[in-house]
Protein backbone atom coordinates (compact mmCIF):
# COMPACT_ATOMS: atom_id res chain seq x y z
CA UNK A 1 0.00 0.00 0.00
CA UNK A 2 1.56 3.50 -1.32
CA UNK A 3 1.83 6.13 1.40
CA UNK A 4 -0.18 9.37 0.74
CA UNK A 5 2.41 12.21 -0.42
CA UNK A 6 2.75 15.34 1.86
CA UNK A 7 3.98 18.60 1.10
CA UNK A 8 5.92 20.36 3.38
CA UNK A 9 5.37 24.12 4.35
CA UNK A 10 8.08 26.40 4.71
CA UNK A 11 10.83 24.49 3.47
CA UNK A 12 13.95 25.33 1.48
CA UNK A 13 16.58 23.18 -0.76
CA UNK A 14 19.46 23.42 2.51
CA UNK A 15 16.61 22.13 5.06
CA UNK A 16 15.54 19.09 2.57
CA UNK A 17 18.77 17.81 2.13
CA UNK A 18 19.45 18.26 5.44
CA UNK A 19 16.02 16.44 6.29
CA UNK A 20 17.06 13.45 3.68
CA UNK A 21 20.83 13.18 4.76
CA UNK A 22 20.56 13.43 8.85
CA UNK A 23 20.95 10.23 9.69
CA UNK A 24 24.36 9.62 7.53
CA UNK A 25 25.68 13.22 8.80
CA UNK A 26 25.34 11.98 12.17
CA UNK A 27 27.00 8.79 11.83
CA UNK A 28 29.10 10.00 9.83
CA UNK A 29 29.85 13.34 12.86
CA UNK A 30 29.81 10.31 15.17
CA UNK A 31 32.17 7.83 13.87
CA UNK A 32 34.85 10.77 13.28
CA UNK A 33 34.42 11.86 17.07
CA UNK A 34 33.83 8.52 18.46
CA UNK A 35 37.41 7.22 16.84
CA UNK A 36 39.26 11.02 18.96
CA UNK A 37 37.28 9.55 22.11
CA UNK A 38 38.77 5.79 21.32
CA UNK A 39 42.20 7.61 20.76
CA UNK A 40 42.01 9.53 23.79
CA UNK A 41 42.38 13.11 21.46
CA UNK A 42 39.04 14.17 23.69
CA UNK A 43 37.75 13.13 26.99
CA UNK A 44 35.06 10.70 27.08
CA UNK A 45 33.34 13.24 30.16
CA UNK A 46 33.57 15.98 27.83
CA UNK A 47 31.36 14.40 25.47
CA UNK A 48 29.11 13.02 27.95
CA UNK A 49 28.76 16.65 29.04
CA UNK A 50 28.46 18.05 25.51
CA UNK A 51 25.76 15.16 24.65
CA UNK A 52 23.37 16.25 27.61
CA UNK A 53 23.69 19.58 26.42
CA UNK A 54 22.47 18.92 22.76
CA UNK A 55 19.91 16.68 23.91
CA UNK A 56 18.74 19.73 26.07
CA UNK A 57 18.93 22.01 23.12
CA UNK A 58 16.96 20.09 21.09
CA UNK A 59 14.18 19.40 23.26
CA UNK A 60 14.35 23.08 24.48
CA UNK A 61 14.24 24.82 21.31
CA UNK A 62 15.72 22.50 18.57
CA UNK A 63 12.68 20.43 17.62
CA UNK A 64 9.85 23.34 17.54
CA UNK A 65 11.91 25.50 15.47
CA UNK A 66 10.39 27.92 13.31
CA UNK A 67 13.61 27.23 10.31
CA UNK A 68 13.51 23.60 9.07
CA UNK A 69 17.41 24.08 9.47
CA UNK A 70 17.19 24.91 12.73
CA UNK A 71 15.52 21.69 13.72
CA UNK A 72 17.26 19.61 11.37
CA UNK A 73 20.93 20.61 12.77
CA UNK A 74 19.42 20.36 16.15
CA UNK A 75 18.69 16.83 15.63
CA UNK A 76 21.69 16.20 13.93
CA UNK A 77 23.52 17.01 16.86
CA UNK A 78 21.71 15.39 19.25
CA UNK A 79 22.08 12.15 17.69
CA UNK A 80 25.79 12.12 17.14
CA UNK A 81 26.54 13.20 20.36
CA UNK A 82 24.46 10.24 21.89
CA UNK A 83 25.92 8.04 19.71
CA UNK A 84 29.31 8.99 20.24
CA UNK A 85 28.69 8.33 23.86
CA UNK A 86 27.98 4.77 22.84
CA UNK A 87 31.04 4.38 20.84
CA UNK A 88 33.31 3.73 24.45
CA UNK A 89 30.95 0.88 25.42
CA UNK A 90 30.48 -0.63 22.03
CA UNK A 91 34.44 -0.63 21.97
CA UNK A 92 34.34 -2.46 25.18
CA UNK A 93 31.81 -5.11 24.05
CA UNK A 94 33.89 -5.66 20.65
CA UNK A 95 36.75 -6.01 22.67
CA UNK A 96 35.17 -8.78 24.95
CA UNK A 97 33.85 -10.69 22.33
CA UNK A 98 36.92 -10.74 20.22
CA UNK A 99 38.83 -12.15 23.89
CA UNK A 100 36.23 -14.87 23.97
CA UNK A 101 36.95 -15.81 20.00
CA UNK A 102 40.45 -15.84 20.53
CA UNK A 103 40.04 -18.55 23.94
CA UNK A 104 37.81 -20.67 22.28
CA UNK A 105 40.03 -20.64 19.44
CA UNK A 106 43.11 -21.51 21.66
CA UNK A 107 40.95 -24.44 23.44
CA UNK A 108 39.97 -25.87 20.09
CA UNK A 109 43.81 -25.70 18.82
CA UNK A 110 44.81 -27.23 22.26
CA UNK A 111 42.14 -30.06 22.10
CA UNK A 112 43.58 -31.05 18.44
CA UNK A 113 47.42 -30.63 19.43
CA UNK A 114 46.65 -33.16 22.21
CA UNK A 115 44.57 -35.31 20.21
CA UNK A 116 47.55 -35.96 18.39
CA UNK A 117 48.86 -39.66 18.23
CA UNK A 118 51.98 -38.97 16.28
Amino acid sequence: MDRPLTIEQGGNRFGRALRENRLWIALIFALVEGVLVLLGEIPWWSVVLVAIAAVALYVAGGRNAGREEVREASWILAVSQVAVVLVPALALVLTVFAVVALVLLAVVALVVLLRDRR
